[in-house]
């Protein structure tokens, strides 16, 4: 906090709002998380229940949005922030979409293992699933630890593991096409599998957008849509 300057307010109360908004944040991002991995799981063990239940956890999600949206707009309100406090809350109401959008993807991956489920597809471990899927889950967890610690090294590395996920989805891709091309009986079934691993490739993307909202609030400059090599410069000057 001290580097931020986030807790040398005259009001306590303020303190508390901003330190509040952290707290949630973190919480919708484990609430996240565990969606994310219970996704993974139904999917590879085509386990309708626990599918179900990511579908069902969604609402949550989306009340746990709302609630911290209102909040950031009530400390905009009373607080009037500037500098690095309005950093603090333009972040999170970010940062709380990205999550969101995170949960929906999750929701998606649960869709299509019910989906394989229904047409009579065997449980197996899928590795284009397990391998992307292990890789956004760290990217997640890093991302929310740098919001944690402001930790802006760690907010790089997150950036760095996205252009990883992202290869291995490629990768992912050609195999399923492969797949696809040798065994047309197989299409709609391979459908499944690609959809699903094109969400968790895409919850990969919302970490990134986490790392550099990360980033934002640390360092004051907007990293989005620039390169790795001007994000280090810009991260390190």
């Amino acid at each position: 906090m001290d580097k931020l300057s986030l807790d040398k307010h005259i009001s306590r109360q303020f303190n508390s709002d901003l330190e509040g908004l952290k707290t949630d944040l973190l919480e919708m991002g484990g609430l996240v998380e565990n969606q994310i991995a219970d996704a993974i799981r139904c999917f590879e063990e085509l386990d309708t229940d626990i599918a179900q239940r990511v579908i069902d956890n969604e609402d949550t999600i989306d009340e746990l949005e709302v609630t911290i949206d209102e909040q950031c707009t009530l400390v905009l309100a009373k607080r009037h922030p500037a500098a690095s406090d309005l950093r603090m809350v333009l972040a999170v109401a970010k940062a709380v979409r990205d999550l969101e959008r995170m949960a929906d993807e999750a929701q998606k991956v649960a869709l299509m293992a019910i989906a394989l489920a229904e047409d009579g597809a065997p449980a197996r471990n899928y590795p284009e699933l397990q391998n992307i899927g292990n890789g956004v889950l760290a990217m997640l967890r890093h991302a929310l630890d740098a919001f944690a610690r402001y930790d802006v090294e760690m907010a790089l590395s997150v950036v760095k593991d996205d252009q990883a996920v992202d290869l291995e989805y490629k990768a992912a891709l050609r195999e399923l096409i492969s797949q696809m091309t040798k065994n047309p009986s197989s299409i709609s079934k391979v459908m499944n599998v690609l959809w699903a691993v094109r969400s968790l490739e895409r919850i990969g993307d919302h970490a990134r957008n986490l790392a550099e909202h990360l980033i934002y609030l640390v360092k004051g400059k907007d990293v989005r849509h620039v390169s790795l090599s001007e994000m280090e410069k810009q991260v390190h000057q």
